[in-house]
């Protein structure tokens, strides 16, 4: 069903290719078959300003997800696999071995779209696993380049006169939450609606923490723990900022914020610009006086 689902019959053994080119006819058509375009990542939650490394971080976290998803057949040999040449070091994503096709396979992994360095980059890799890996019952290696997006005019050019056996696929990851997930969570709308009164709460609170230093000085049983009458102290003691009236407004707002009850959204906005101004002054006043 999951096959099914994620169009497997459409994906598999489209991607683009020179096996025609580099590969013995029985195993060019095989190797074809196997490798899919696009992948289909949708076990991974990861977002669009992922890194590579967290691209590779997430599958081998999921590797049993990737296992199923690259197909039968596919042994992880390993990730970031050393390389040493001419007495550089080199690192491949990631290595499988392949059990019907007897060969090594190299999966790259791009966050972009595929460009055509890419293809002189794993021509080197499969050069040197071929020389340093490879069995000599083995058949050669394959390179797969998995991109976010190409250009198939491009790929076509860069696959052109490369020696060696490689294909260039896109992966998509999941553009929705899955299901048990979009019961459990907010909908935009609801974030939408709480995030004002979740700011208004975090600034009263920020606002009690700066008020509580200056009245240090005062007795523990003297200090009003409620910030109206803390407001009130500060008046008193010659402290409040210029801003303390309006504040004083805004904080009715505010209470009614932290006591879950609707605030409209004009409302919402002016309190949170007069309370970040008070919260501003508080903390210049606090410094002044510690320096």
């Amino acid at each position: 069903m999951h096959q099914i689902e994620s169009g497997l019959y459409q994906r598999q053994g489209k991607a683009l290719t020179n096996f025609a080119r580099t590969l013995p006819a029985p195993q060019s058509d095989l190797a074809q078959e196997l490798i899919k375009d696009p992948y289909s990542f949708d076990f991974l939650a990861l977002g669009p300003a992922m890194s590579e490394r967290e691209l590779e971080q997430g599958l081998l976290e999921h590797l049993r997800s990737l296992i199923l998803e690259l197909g039968k057949g596919f042994a992880f040999v390993g990730s970031q696999h050393h390389l040493e040449v001419g007495g550089q070091e080199y690192y491949l994503d990631l290595l499988f071995y392949h059990l019907r096709l007897r060969c090594f396979v190299i999966v790259e992994l791009k966050i972009e779209d595929f460009k055509p360095e890419f293809a002189g980059k794993m021509n080197f890799y499969l050069s040197a696993v071929d020389d340093q890996l490879r069995h000599e019952s083995d058949a050669p290696s394959i390179g797969i380049i998995l991109c976010k997006g190409k250009n198939e005019v491009i790929v076509e050019y860069a696959l052109r006169d490369s020696t060696k056996p490689m294909g260039v696929a896109e992966y998509r990851l999941s553009a929705a939450l899955p299901e048990p997930w979009q019961t459990e969570l907010p909908t935009e709308a609801e974030f939408a609606r709480e995030f004002p009164l979740m700011s208004l709460v975090k600034l009263r609170i920020e606002v009690e923490r700066e008020i509580r230093p200056l009245m240090a000085n005062q007795a523990e049983g003297e200090r009003p723990a409620a910030l109206g009458p803390m407001l009130n102290e500060l008046q008193r003691l010659g402290l409040a900022p210029q801003t303390a009236e309006r504040f004083r407004n805004a904080l009715h707002v505010m209470n009614r914020a932290a006591h879950g009850l609707d605030v409209a959204t004009a409302e919402a906005s002016e309190a949170t610009e007069i309370a970040a101004a008070f919260l501003a002054e508080l903390r210049a006043i606090r410094n002044s006086r510690s320096s």
